[in-house]
């Protein structure tokens, strides 16, 4: 249990758009960042932070909260492990009342343990390589050799794995660690029931996630041996899944926003050698095809790709799927091939930082305009082939979202592959009809939407006070603190006097006195904390219930403070337009707020009153029914002329 004083610390050190930022490519946009939802495929922002209330709201899918709920949804992480991880981010030091065994740790939580193991094994495995005999020989040596100094290897976190057979397993196992967890985690195997280390004899490459756990490990032999696979990587596990991860993604994501531009590579050793040799916005697909997820995790940074190809033909094929899928997701592809007999590891190990520097910068070029040379040349003096590539070609442009940049692409082409602007638009016309009337088919959306909607909401019926309820609760949350001019009843006109409350007491008040209470518990669940506080004489902090320990608390909050939409104030700065905010006119909102609230429950009275009066029986005193409804009408057009609503 986290002692509630040091989780106000930890909220209070928080700053949401720095937490978010090194998961999310955020752009200032006046008072606000926005960027795109880490948690729904979209092309247009609809992810606002807010560091002035220290919340985000993302509109695309209705979520929203504070820096640990980001945390929570984001990472999967538990709240007491969201806020370790701020702690540890912001050197907060939490006290433990008594250290968990491994054991206890390996039973809580299975993804917890998994996790737990995975930083377990980084850990030896790094300290094998630095402080062992055998780790120092042959893993360090070898690292040396190859051009990585100690802040590269420190940086990735690189280790080795004793050849010994089982001295990582032992040393597992010694930590109360589940045999079944190592096996789950590609750690361990067994043999004869033997348990022994899946990754003897290797260099480690942790891999690890956005914020930096450790999801699963590469491993590279030592070993000379042709039939000796090369490289061995963790398996698919719960908390560890290839297609949606990429290598080195955790060093390079500050770089890549601010280079606006990702290099992708193939190996593990290509992103260490290229970060070696200065270039830091790289990452790896760790030798798998190129997939959406990962694509799409390179596009919270930046539109930007550069994918670099060692001078295989046959490679540069094969990626072209992959790099379509990037196209796809509406980015800028650019290739950039090196000289013969080069990889990204070799090249870079030969050459300065500003002579690599300057390769990268010339010799990048645009993805279609390279595939068309790659596959016109193939195509030399063949009619039949060429038509073909032309067909491939355009098929990559019918990708891309963005109807202009298609058409630029046609214009390039067709002066290209000396072919008629005219015979390459009716091709890209054919494949779009033809995509369309796949997308009828299995009911999607011919167009696509620039922004995913987030869930329809249901309502309570109109005879409810759903959106009164929302209305009242939210004018409390955002302005419970604020204080408001209100007159005192009674007097004349002319001598009214006037009490300055805060909003949450003339709400508070308001309702206590009609004995009212909201319909929705959760709604109910804040107004009474709200009580309890002014009962102790105290106001909560403005961002007390978004940082509630009660998630559901917490998102309702933010749900109700969050406007999707800001007045800009260039209005009055450029154009002189004057308008008034709900600030400026907060008592009249408040006023209207609560007698909306009180007119519409009023409301429900008279039509349950009109209810009895249809069944009525003798028994029934209709004259004592007749005289409710009579001053429940009376009440009611009172309330109207307070709010100006209307009464049909």
């Amino acid at each position: 249990m986290i002692p509630r004083e040091i989780v106000d610390r930890i909220f209070d050190a928080a700053r949401v758009e720095e937490v978010i930022g090194e998961f999310v490519s955020l752009k200032k946009t006046g008072a606000n960042y926005k960027g795109l939802s880490p948690f729904n495929n979209e092309r247009t922002p609809s992810f606002v932070v807010s560091p002035s209330k220290n919340i985000w709201k993302d509109f695309s899918s209705g979520k929203g909260g504070n820096a640990v709920t980001f945390l929570m949804e984001h990472e999967s992480l538990s709240f007491p492990e969201a806020l370790r991880y701020l702690a540890k981010k912001y050197g907060i030091e939490i006290p433990e009342a008594e250290e968990m065994s491994a054991e206890d740790q390996a039973a809580a939580n299975e993804r917890e343990s998994l996790m737990l193991i995975n930083t377990f094994a980084q850990e030896f495995f790094t300290d094998q390589l630095h402080h062992t005999d055998e780790g120092k020989s042959i893993g360090l040596s070898y690292l040396k050799e190859r051009g990585f100094d100690g802040k590269t290897i420190e940086k990735f976190n690189l280790g080795y794995c004793p050849s010994a057979g089982d001295a990582f397993s032992k040393a597992a196992l010694a930590k109360g660690y589940r045999l079944e967890y190592l096996e789950k985690l590609g750690l361990t195997r067994q043999r004869n029931d033997q348990p022994f280390d899946f990754f003897k004899g290797r260099i480690i490459f942790p891999i690890q996630s956005i914020s930096g756990r450790v999801l699963g490990f590469g491993a590279r032999t030592m070993q000379r041996d042709s039939k000796v696979a090369k490289y061995f990587n963790s398996p698919e596990s719960e908390i560890y899944h290839k297609s949606k991860v990429l290598y080195g993604i955790f060093q390079a994501r500050a770089e890549i926003a601010k280079a606006d531009n990702c290099y992708l590579v193939e190996g593990y050793t290509d992103v260490t050698a290229l970060n070696q040799a200065g270039i830091t916005n790289v990452v790896a697909s760790s030798g798998t095809a190129l997939t959406p997820d990962q694509v799409r995790l390179i596009r919270r940074y930046t539109p930007n790709v550069t994918i670099l190809f060692d001078g295989d033909s046959a490679g540069i094929k094969a990626s072209f799927r992959g790099i379509d899928l990037i196209l796809a997701e509406g980015m800028n592809v650019k290739v950039l091939l090196l000289p013969d007999g080069h990889d990204p590891d070799s090249f870079s190990r030969e050459r300065s930082y500003t002579e690599i520097k300057q390769y990268f910068e010339h010799q990048s070029q645009d993805f279609v305009v390279f595939k068309a040379g790659v596959l016109m040349q193939d195509a030399v003096n063949d009619p039949l082939r060429k038509a073909a590539a032309v067909k491939d070609i355009v098929q990559s442009i019918a990708l891309i979202p963005d109807h202009i940049t298609r058409s630029v692409y046609i214009q390039a082409c067709s002066t290209r592959l000396d072919i008629e602007e005219i015979a390459l638009k009716n091709e890209l016309n054919k494949l779009l009809r033809k995509d369309a009337r796949k997308k009828l088919q299995v009911g999607e959306d011919v167009v696509p939407e620039t922004e995913a909607k987030a869930p329809r909401q249901t309502l309570a019926p109109a005879s409810g006070t759903a959106p009164q309820e929302r209305e009242l609760m939210r004018l409390l949350l955002t302005y419970g603190n604020e204080e408001i001019n209100v007159p005192l009843p009674g007097g004349e006109e002319a001598e009214k006097v006037e009490v300055t409350l805060p909003v949450c007491d003339v709400i508070i008040g308001e309702l206590e006195t009609d004995g009212l209470q909201f319909e929705n518990f959760r709604y109910q669940r804040i107004f009474n904390e709200y009580c309890e506080f002014r009962e102790r004489e105290e106001l909560p902090s403005n961002d007390w219930f978004m940082r509630h320990e009660d998630p559901h608390i917490s998102q309702l909050a933010v749900d109700l403070v969050s406007q999707p939409y800001e007045l800009s104030a260039m209005w009055e700065e450029r154009f002189h337009i004057y308008t008034t905010t709900e600030d400026k006119r907060l008592m009249h909102s408040v006023m209207d707020g609560i007698y909306t609230f009180k007119l519409r429950r009023v409301m429900q009275l008279i039509t349950k009153t009109e209810e009895e009066m249809k069944n009525a029986t003798p028994e029934t005193d209709i004259m004592q029914l007749l005289e409710r409804k009579k001053r429940l009408d009376t009440v009611k057009m009172k309330l109207a002329e307070f709010s100006g609503s209307t009464i049909l």
